[in-house]
Order: C-alpha cells, then structure tokens, then sequence
C-alpha cells in the first residue's frame, strides 16, 4: 500500500470521526440551549412571582428556583434598557438587548402604575465550550494529521536512505573485485605489449570504472567538499560525455553575469565552489543521459553558468520531448521513469547529491512539451570566492 492510500485512508477516517463528532456535539448544544431556555423562563416567572407576592405569601419556594440558577448569566432592565440587576454575569455586556430574550415582566406598583421589565440571557459557560469543541477536536485532528504525515514521509524517506546506502556499497563491494582483476590483467599486458596502442585507452576505462565504484561507495556517507573551480569541473564532464555521444548530439557551454546573457569569455578559475568532484560530475553526466534520451539522440544540450554575488547558477536546456505538466512533480521520485528501461534513479540521485551532501538546489526550473527542459542548479559560493 502506497503512502498516499494510507494517507487518504487516515484522513477519510478522521474527517468521519470530526463529522460525526460536529453532528453529535451540535445536538447535545442545541438541547442543552433549548432547557436553559426553559429554566429561564421558569426563573422568570418566579422573579415576577415574588414581584408581586403579598406580605403574608410564602416566597421561599419562589427564592429556592431564584437561587437555583448558579449557570446562566442573566440580565433585568427596564423598559429603556437600563441594567436593574444581573446574575452568574463575571463580564457584563454593554447591551444586554444584543442577548437572547426578552422575556416581559409587567406589574403594577403601589402607585398603582404599571412597570414592564425583560429579562435577557446569555448561553452558560458549558454550553459555550460545547460549541467550541468541535473546533478544537478538528484543531488536534489537523494537528495529528500533519504529525502523522511527517511521521510516515520520514519513516518512508529513512526506508529509501537505507536502500540507498546498502544497494550503492553492495556495488562499490561488487566492482571492486573485477577492477583489482582488471588492473593486474592491465600490468600484464603492459609488461607484454608495450607499444600496443589499444593498452592506454583500457587503462582510461578501468579508471572509468574505479571512478564509478568510487562515486557509489561515497552515497550514504557524508563526502568531503573541497574548493574547487566550476568551470573547469564541468568541462570535464561534459568533454567525457562528447567522446560517448553520438555526433548528433551537440553540448554546448556559456558563462557570465546573471544580469547579462552567458559568453564564452570568462576566467575558467574565477568561480569557486565546496564540490565532491566525483559526485558532481555525476550529476552532470546523468543530465546529460536524460537531455539525450529525451531527445532521442538528436539535438543540442546547452549548459548556462550565471555568476551572482554569493552563488552560482547552472541552466541545463535541451531540445528534446519535454516532460508532461501531470508527472513533473514525480521526476525525482526514486524508481519514476517515462523510459522503458531504466530504473528511475538518475534525477532522484542527482538531487540527492546536490541537496544533501552539497546543500544546493536542483529543481526543474521549465519545461514544455515537444520544445524542451532545463533544470537547474544552484550552488553556493566558496568563502574564499
């Protein structure tokens, strides 16, 4: 099961258990409401009742109901709205006609006059916390939610760092023992044909391959970062993969200010940055792969190098099929690929090496079906720079 059922599936479950919660707790405050309003009806009464008692009445049963309101806060003015009288309020309103109410009251004075009085009532303090408890049952919720959210996208991301780490030192272990075989059988044939001139370009293959183990044995372990100039790692990697490409395909490099269009009239040293070389220029050789399948072998990449003040920017275009708006936030997810071989590893390893072990970006910055994409990265500047 995927992590987004079973995100779906926790959230369907607790959106039922806030509905079913807002639904019960809205009955239960709609009761209780509908008997403080009968209680303030029989306590008025009872106020108008011991109005009018006469001296020889007996008004204890009439104090008793009085004295029994200990809850809702209750307010008695006259006719013109002046507060004669409140009780259970702890902050009284400025208008108490703003309340439920009124309830009349009319008696006749000594005087013989008559008097009109209301009453006026407010909820009582557990049915205004009933009301906020749905909101505050939803608030935990949410918060559990994105709790839960972020306890599984970590354990997720924890799974895919362990297999990460084991399948790339499994490789380094794996390469290692056909590069050490590899290299004697290079001695031997050095040692044997000297002048064969098929010899050296072995040798620049089992570095190759030695470069490869090396870069796998570096994921999963923080890689040292040492200043190095960009320009010239970049051409390196660039000028490996034009020895392996097809003519067809044509890579193409351009520096300057971010504020001008790139030239090719730039100091090469001039830029510094904290790089593993190794892992970088892997992440510029798996660009490269991408723009030349998504161009099916066929067109220009162009690298772009923009200099600012405390960091570098790198535009990666080509010219091939682009990439659908419906899977562009997946491209970097590990195991995602449009291609019908491969596993899906390029791009998320790439990010992976520059964001976390280079503390870069690495983001596609546009593509449009059938014109292209470029990606880019961001790097920070030496101090030094």
């Amino acid at each position: 099961m995927s992590i987004k059922t079973k995100l779906s599936i926790i959230f369907g479950v607790l959106m039922l258990i806030v509905v079913a919660s807002v639904l019960f707790t809205n009955n239960l405050t709609r009761q209780l409401a509908r008997e403080e309003q009968e209680r303030v009806q029989i306590w008025a009464q009872a106020t108008e009742k011991l109005i009018l008692a006469g001296p020889d009445e007996d008004i204890d049963f009439y104090t008793t109901i009085i004295e029994r309101n200990t809850t809702i806060p209750v307010y008695m003015t006259d006719s013109v709205g002046n507060v004669l009288y409140t009780r259970n309020v702890k902050h009284q309103v400025s208008d108490p006609t703003t309340l439920s109410g009124p309830i009349e009251i009319r008696f006749v004075d000594d005087s013989q006059t008559e008097i009109v009085q209301y009453i006026y009532y407010d909820e009582s303090t557990v049915v205004t916390q009933l009301r906020y408890i749905p909101y505050v049952q939803f608030s935990l919720i949410l918060i559990f939610i994105v709790l839960g959210v972020f306890a599984l996208t970590s354990a997720q991301r924890n799974e895919q760092n362990r297999v990460w780490v084991g399948l790339s030192k499994e490789t380094a272990h794996q390469l290692g023992t056909p590069i050490s075989s590899l290299n004697a059988w290079q001695d031997l044939l050095e040692s044997r044909y000297p002048d064969d001139e098929l010899i050296p370009q072995m040798r620049t293959d089992i570095t190759r391959l030695q470069t490869i183990a090396d870069r796998f044995s570096k994921v999963g372990s923080e890689p040292e970062l040492e200043v190095e100039p960009l320009i010239p790692v970049l051409k390196s990697a660039m000028g490996y993969m034009r020895t392996r490409t097809s003519n067809k395909v044509t890579i193409n490099f351009s520096a300057g200010q971010l504020s001008q269009m790139p030239t090719r009239n730039i100091d090469e040293n001039s830029i510094l940055v904290m790089l593993n070389k190794p892992l970088f220029e892997w992440v510029v050789e798996n660009l490269i792969k991408n723009a030349i399948d998504a161009m099916d072998g066929v067109g220009e990449i162009n690298f772009c190098l923009y200099d600012k003040d405390d960091s570098v920017i790198l535009d990666v275009s080509d010219t091939g099929k682009g990439i659908e708006r419906r899977v562009q936030r997946r491209i970097f997810q590990p195991g995602f690929t449009t291609k019908k071989r491969g596993w899906g590893l390029g791009l998320s390893l790439s990010k992976r090496i520059i964001e976390d072990y280079h503390r870069g970006k690495l983001f596609l910055k546009e593509s449009q079906v059938g014109h292209g994409s470029t990606f880019r990265i961001i790097l920070e500047k030496a101090k030094n720079s």
